[in-house]
Protein backbone atom coordinates (compact mmCIF):
# COMPACT_ATOMS: atom_id res chain seq x y z
CA UNK A 1 0.00 0.00 0.00
CA UNK A 2 1.39 3.85 -0.77
CA UNK A 3 -0.76 5.33 1.88
CA UNK A 4 -1.70 4.26 5.04
CA UNK A 5 -5.08 2.34 5.21
CA UNK A 6 -8.00 4.22 7.63
CA UNK A 7 -11.05 2.28 8.61
CA UNK A 8 -14.14 3.90 10.42
CA UNK A 9 -17.76 3.45 10.24
CA UNK A 10 -20.75 5.11 11.63
CA UNK A 11 -24.70 3.32 12.70
CA UNK A 12 -27.15 4.06 10.71
CA UNK A 13 -29.42 4.64 13.73
CA UNK A 14 -30.44 8.20 13.48
CA UNK A 15 -29.34 11.33 11.26
CA UNK A 16 -26.15 12.57 11.90
CA UNK A 17 -25.66 15.33 13.84
CA UNK A 18 -23.42 18.16 14.26
CA UNK A 19 -21.20 16.48 16.97
CA UNK A 20 -20.90 13.27 14.54
CA UNK A 21 -20.02 15.50 12.09
CA UNK A 22 -17.30 17.53 13.75
CA UNK A 23 -16.13 14.36 15.88
CA UNK A 24 -15.43 11.94 13.08
CA UNK A 25 -16.52 13.09 9.56
CA UNK A 26 -15.05 16.09 8.74
CA UNK A 27 -11.75 14.62 9.94
CA UNK A 28 -12.54 11.38 7.24
CA UNK A 29 -12.69 14.52 4.14
CA UNK A 30 -9.76 15.85 5.62
CA UNK A 31 -8.09 12.54 5.73
CA UNK A 32 -9.05 11.63 2.13
CA UNK A 33 -6.06 12.77 0.42
CA UNK A 34 -3.48 11.30 2.98
CA UNK A 35 -4.73 7.88 3.56
CA UNK A 36 -6.52 4.91 1.55
CA UNK A 37 -9.96 5.42 3.12
CA UNK A 38 -12.25 2.51 3.95
CA UNK A 39 -15.37 4.30 5.52
CA UNK A 40 -18.45 1.74 5.80
CA UNK A 41 -22.05 1.44 6.98
CA UNK A 42 -22.03 -1.11 10.12
CA UNK A 43 -25.36 -1.59 10.21
CA UNK A 44 -25.16 -4.66 11.96
CA UNK A 45 -23.65 -2.78 14.85
CA UNK A 46 -27.23 -0.68 14.51
CA UNK A 47 -29.56 -3.88 15.67
CA UNK A 48 -28.07 -4.63 18.72
CA UNK A 49 -30.95 -2.00 19.48
CA UNK A 50 -34.26 -2.44 17.59
CA UNK A 51 -34.72 -1.05 14.64
CA UNK A 52 -38.17 -0.96 12.89
CA UNK A 53 -36.81 -2.59 9.25
CA UNK A 54 -38.53 0.85 6.94
CA UNK A 55 -36.55 3.06 9.16
CA UNK A 56 -32.96 1.14 9.10
CA UNK A 57 -33.38 0.64 5.16
CA UNK A 58 -33.89 5.16 5.22
CA UNK A 59 -31.71 5.66 7.73
CA UNK A 60 -29.04 3.76 5.65
CA UNK A 61 -29.45 5.65 2.41
CA UNK A 62 -29.73 8.57 4.10
CA UNK A 63 -26.25 7.92 6.31
CA UNK A 64 -24.25 7.44 2.46
CA UNK A 65 -26.50 10.72 1.43
CA UNK A 66 -25.24 12.34 4.26
CA UNK A 67 -21.37 10.98 3.73
CA UNK A 68 -21.39 12.31 0.09
CA UNK A 69 -23.25 15.80 0.25
CA UNK A 70 -20.64 16.69 3.57
CA UNK A 71 -17.58 15.75 1.05
CA UNK A 72 -16.83 11.99 1.41
CA UNK A 73 -15.83 10.96 -2.27
CA UNK A 74 -16.46 8.02 -3.42
CA UNK A 75 -13.48 8.24 -6.37
CA UNK A 76 -11.21 8.57 -3.19
CA UNK A 77 -12.78 6.89 -0.69
CA UNK A 78 -14.53 2.87 -0.79
CA UNK A 79 -17.99 3.30 0.58
CA UNK A 80 -20.00 0.12 1.38
CA UNK A 81 -22.70 -1.23 3.67
CA UNK A 82 -21.38 -3.75 6.29
CA UNK A 83 -23.62 -6.65 6.44
CA UNK A 84 -22.67 -7.19 2.38
CA UNK A 85 -19.46 -8.44 3.29
CA UNK A 86 -19.99 -11.81 5.11
CA UNK A 87 -16.15 -11.98 6.30
CA UNK A 88 -16.61 -9.60 9.18
CA UNK A 89 -19.09 -11.77 11.17
CA UNK A 90 -17.10 -14.87 10.29
CA UNK A 91 -14.23 -13.07 11.84
CA UNK A 92 -16.06 -12.05 14.44
CA UNK A 93 -16.84 -15.42 15.76
CA UNK A 94 -13.20 -16.52 15.32
CA UNK A 95 -12.25 -13.37 17.58
CA UNK A 96 -14.82 -14.51 19.48
CA UNK A 97 -12.24 -17.39 20.93
CA UNK A 98 -9.43 -15.35 21.73
CA UNK A 99 -11.41 -12.31 23.56
CA UNK A 100 -11.52 -12.90 27.34
CA UNK A 101 -15.39 -12.08 28.94
CA UNK A 102 -13.66 -9.78 31.67
CA UNK A 103 -12.24 -7.67 28.21
CA UNK A 104 -15.63 -7.25 27.34
CA UNK A 105 -17.37 -6.14 30.50
CA UNK A 106 -14.90 -3.21 31.44
CA UNK A 107 -16.32 -1.65 28.27
CA UNK A 108 -17.57 1.27 29.57
CA UNK A 109 -20.58 1.95 27.00
CA UNK A 110 -21.79 -1.91 27.30
CA UNK A 111 -22.20 -0.59 31.02
CA UNK A 112 -23.39 2.42 30.06
CA UNK A 113 -26.04 0.93 27.93
CA UNK A 114 -26.99 -1.85 29.79
CA UNK A 115 -27.72 1.06 32.29
CA UNK A 116 -29.80 2.66 30.49
CA UNK A 117 -31.23 -0.06 28.35
CA UNK A 118 -31.59 -2.86 31.17
CA UNK A 119 -34.39 -4.48 29.38
CA UNK A 120 -32.05 -4.91 26.02
CA UNK A 121 -28.60 -6.52 27.45
CA UNK A 122 -28.51 -8.47 24.45
CA UNK A 123 -25.57 -10.70 23.25
CA UNK A 124 -24.96 -8.42 20.52
CA UNK A 125 -24.47 -6.12 22.85
CA UNK A 126 -22.10 -7.54 24.91
CA UNK A 127 -19.92 -9.06 21.58
CA UNK A 128 -20.29 -5.27 19.92
CA UNK A 129 -16.78 -4.41 20.31
CA UNK A 130 -15.55 -7.79 18.94
CA UNK A 131 -16.79 -7.26 16.03
CA UNK A 132 -15.63 -3.82 15.76
CA UNK A 133 -12.28 -5.03 16.48
CA UNK A 134 -13.12 -7.81 13.23
CA UNK A 135 -14.48 -4.73 11.04
CA UNK A 136 -11.12 -3.20 11.64
CA UNK A 137 -8.10 -5.93 11.70
CA UNK A 138 -10.29 -6.94 8.16
CA UNK A 139 -9.19 -5.15 6.16
CA UNK A 140 -4.87 -4.46 7.31
CA UNK A 141 -5.85 -1.07 9.16
CA UNK A 142 -3.01 1.06 10.00
CA UNK A 143 -4.67 4.21 11.50
CA UNK A 144 -8.34 4.52 12.94
CA UNK A 145 -9.94 8.05 13.54
CA UNK A 146 -12.01 7.54 16.51
CA UNK A 147 -13.41 9.79 19.52
CA UNK A 148 -12.33 9.28 23.05
CA UNK A 149 -15.37 7.32 23.70
CA UNK A 150 -14.32 4.79 20.86
CA UNK A 151 -10.64 4.38 21.94
CA UNK A 152 -11.45 1.59 24.58
CA UNK A 153 -12.23 -0.51 21.46
CA UNK A 154 -9.93 0.31 19.42
CA UNK A 155 -7.64 -0.55 22.02
CA UNK A 156 -9.17 -4.18 22.60
CA UNK A 157 -8.76 -4.49 18.63
CA UNK A 158 -4.98 -4.09 18.83
CA UNK A 159 -4.74 -6.77 21.92
CA UNK A 160 -6.42 -9.09 19.88
CA UNK A 161 -4.49 -8.16 17.15
CA UNK A 162 -1.49 -8.87 18.89
CA UNK A 163 -2.87 -11.89 20.38
CA UNK A 164 -3.72 -13.70 17.75
CA UNK A 165 -0.39 -12.88 15.75
CA UNK A 166 1.06 -14.44 18.67
CA UNK A 167 -0.75 -17.49 18.59
CA UNK A 168 -0.75 -18.09 14.74
CA UNK A 169 2.15 -16.10 13.44
CA UNK A 170 2.19 -12.36 12.16
CA UNK A 171 -1.26 -12.12 10.66
CA UNK A 172 -3.04 -8.66 11.44
CA UNK A 173 -2.20 -4.94 11.39
CA UNK A 174 -1.94 -3.77 14.68
CA UNK A 175 -3.66 -0.41 14.11
CA UNK A 176 -2.97 3.10 15.72
CA UNK A 177 -5.31 5.52 16.51
CA UNK A 178 -6.15 9.22 14.99
CA UNK A 179 -7.72 11.43 17.74
CA UNK A 180 -8.67 14.81 16.81
CA UNK A 181 -9.03 16.73 19.78
CA UNK A 182 -10.58 20.08 18.38
CA UNK A 183 -14.39 19.36 18.97
CA UNK A 184 -14.06 15.86 18.75
CA UNK A 185 -16.50 15.99 21.76
CA UNK A 186 -19.40 18.27 21.68
CA UNK A 187 -21.48 18.18 24.01
CA UNK A 188 -25.47 18.23 24.43
CA UNK A 189 -26.71 21.81 23.76
CA UNK A 190 -29.80 20.48 26.96
CA UNK A 191 -26.90 19.03 29.59
CA UNK A 192 -23.36 20.31 28.81
CA UNK A 193 -22.21 17.47 31.21
CA UNK A 194 -23.04 14.82 28.82
CA UNK A 195 -21.34 14.41 25.20
CA UNK A 196 -24.17 15.77 22.22
CA UNK A 197 -26.10 11.69 20.97
CA UNK A 198 -28.36 11.31 18.72
CA UNK A 199 -30.47 8.55 21.53
CA UNK A 200 -30.99 11.75 23.54
CA UNK A 201 -34.41 11.61 25.26
CA UNK A 202 -34.81 15.35 24.19
CA UNK A 203 -34.45 16.56 20.65
CA UNK A 204 -33.01 19.57 22.07
CA UNK A 205 -30.12 18.04 22.84
CA UNK A 206 -28.37 18.16 19.39
CA UNK A 207 -29.01 19.88 16.19
CA UNK A 208 -29.16 17.29 13.19
CA UNK A 209 -28.04 17.94 9.79
CA UNK A 210 -31.65 16.80 8.70
CA UNK A 211 -33.29 19.93 11.26
CA UNK A 212 -35.60 22.18 9.49
CA UNK A 213 -33.29 25.24 10.21
CA UNK A 214 -35.87 27.78 11.76
CA UNK A 215 -35.89 24.46 14.33
CA UNK A 216 -32.10 24.25 14.99
CA UNK A 217 -32.41 27.92 15.45
CA UNK A 218 -34.85 27.53 17.95
CA UNK A 219 -32.78 24.85 19.84
CA UNK A 220 -29.85 27.32 19.80
CA UNK A 221 -31.85 29.71 21.65
CA UNK A 222 -33.25 27.49 24.41
CA UNK A 223 -29.69 25.93 24.84
CA UNK A 224 -28.47 26.09 28.32
CA UNK A 225 -26.45 28.78 29.38
CA UNK A 226 -23.88 29.41 32.87
CA UNK A 227 -24.09 32.29 35.27
CA UNK A 228 -22.84 35.19 33.99
CA UNK A 229 -22.91 37.38 31.27
CA UNK A 230 -19.05 37.76 29.69
CA UNK A 231 -18.73 35.49 26.53
CA UNK A 232 -15.87 33.91 27.49
CA UNK A 233 -14.33 30.55 26.89
CA UNK A 234 -13.60 28.61 30.26
CA UNK A 235 -14.06 25.55 32.11
CA UNK A 236 -16.45 26.12 34.43
CA UNK A 237 -18.62 27.74 31.99
CA UNK A 238 -18.75 24.19 30.00
CA UNK A 239 -22.52 25.07 28.39
CA UNK A 240 -21.27 28.72 26.97
CA UNK A 241 -17.92 26.90 26.17
CA UNK A 242 -19.44 24.18 24.16
CA UNK A 243 -21.53 26.89 21.95
CA UNK A 244 -18.31 28.69 21.57
CA UNK A 245 -16.88 25.77 20.37
CA UNK A 246 -19.70 25.04 17.57
CA UNK A 247 -19.63 28.67 16.81
CA UNK A 248 -16.36 28.24 16.07
CA UNK A 249 -16.01 24.83 14.16
CA UNK A 250 -18.90 26.39 11.54
CA UNK A 251 -17.72 30.19 11.27
CA UNK A 252 -13.82 28.81 11.19
CA UNK A 253 -13.06 31.60 13.59
CA UNK A 254 -10.79 31.03 16.88
CA UNK A 255 -12.46 31.38 19.72
CA UNK A 256 -10.35 34.19 20.79
CA UNK A 257 -11.70 36.40 18.17
CA UNK A 258 -15.29 35.13 18.65
CA UNK A 259 -14.70 36.22 22.11
CA UNK A 260 -13.21 39.79 21.20
CA UNK A 261 -16.10 40.38 19.13
CA UNK A 262 -18.68 39.87 21.99
CA UNK A 263 -17.27 42.03 24.46
CA UNK A 264 -19.71 43.93 25.85
CA UNK A 265 -22.50 42.22 24.53
CA UNK A 266 -25.22 39.52 26.13
CA UNK A 267 -26.23 35.95 25.51
CA UNK A 268 -28.84 37.12 23.33
CA UNK A 269 -26.71 38.77 20.72
CA UNK A 270 -24.43 35.76 20.74
CA UNK A 271 -27.35 33.06 20.60
CA UNK A 272 -28.87 34.94 18.04
CA UNK A 273 -25.65 34.85 15.79
CA UNK A 274 -24.84 31.35 16.44
CA UNK A 275 -28.17 30.14 15.55
CA UNK A 276 -28.21 32.23 12.04
CA UNK A 277 -24.06 30.61 11.57
CA UNK A 278 -26.32 27.18 12.27
CA UNK A 279 -29.03 27.37 9.99
CA UNK A 280 -26.89 28.67 7.10
CA UNK A 281 -24.62 25.81 7.49
CA UNK A 282 -27.91 23.15 7.25
CA UNK A 283 -29.55 24.92 4.61
CA UNK A 284 -26.30 24.75 2.43
CA UNK A 285 -25.94 20.91 3.63
CA UNK A 286 -29.52 20.02 2.54
CA UNK A 287 -29.05 21.34 -0.73
CA UNK A 288 -26.28 18.78 -1.28
CA UNK A 289 -28.37 16.12 0.35
CA UNK A 290 -31.37 16.21 -1.79
CA UNK A 291 -29.68 16.14 -4.99
CA UNK A 292 -28.89 12.85 -4.27
CA UNK A 293 -30.85 9.95 -4.97
CA UNK A 294 -31.40 6.48 -3.96
CA UNK A 295 -30.10 4.91 -7.08
CA UNK A 296 -27.05 6.92 -6.82
CA UNK A 297 -26.41 5.37 -3.37
CA UNK A 298 -27.51 1.76 -4.38
CA UNK A 299 -24.65 1.71 -7.01
CA UNK A 300 -22.22 3.63 -4.47
CA UNK A 301 -22.67 1.11 -2.08
CA UNK A 302 -22.83 -2.37 -4.84
CA UNK A 303 -19.48 -1.21 -5.90
CA UNK A 304 -17.66 -0.42 -2.46
CA UNK A 305 -19.27 -4.10 -1.45
CA UNK A 306 -17.29 -5.37 -4.40
CA UNK A 307 -13.64 -4.32 -3.91
CA UNK A 308 -14.28 -4.30 0.08
CA UNK A 309 -15.09 -7.94 -0.60
CA UNK A 310 -12.03 -8.66 -2.46
CA UNK A 311 -9.51 -7.02 0.49
CA UNK A 312 -11.68 -9.18 3.17
CA UNK A 313 -11.60 -12.44 1.68
CA UNK A 314 -7.76 -12.77 1.44
CA UNK A 315 -7.15 -11.73 4.15
CA UNK A 316 -9.94 -14.36 5.59
CA UNK A 317 -8.24 -17.08 3.26
CA UNK A 318 -4.69 -16.57 5.26
CA UNK A 319 -6.95 -16.31 8.44
CA UNK A 320 -8.24 -19.79 7.98
CA UNK A 321 -5.10 -21.54 6.66
CA UNK A 322 -3.15 -20.03 10.23
CA UNK A 323 -5.99 -21.44 12.68
CA UNK A 324 -5.62 -24.56 10.75
CA UNK A 325 -9.51 -24.84 9.68
CA UNK A 326 -8.57 -24.53 5.61
CA UNK A 327 -7.46 -28.02 4.21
Amino acid sequence: MSKKRIFSGVQPTNNIHIGNYFGAVKNWIDLQNDYECIFSVVDLHAITVYQKPTDLKNNILNLVKTYLALGIDPKKSLIFQQSDVKEHTELCWILNSIAKMGELERMTQYKDKSASHPENINVGLFDYPILMAADILLYDTQAVPVGEDQKQHLELARDLAIRFNSLYGATFVVPEPIIKKEGARLMGLDDPSKKMSKSATSSFNYISLLDDPEIAKKKIMKAVTDSGTEIKYSADRPALSNLLTIYSLLSNEKISEIEKKYIGRGYGDFKKDLAEIVANFLIDFQKKFNKISDKDVKDILAKGAKSASKIAEKKMEEVKEKIGIKI
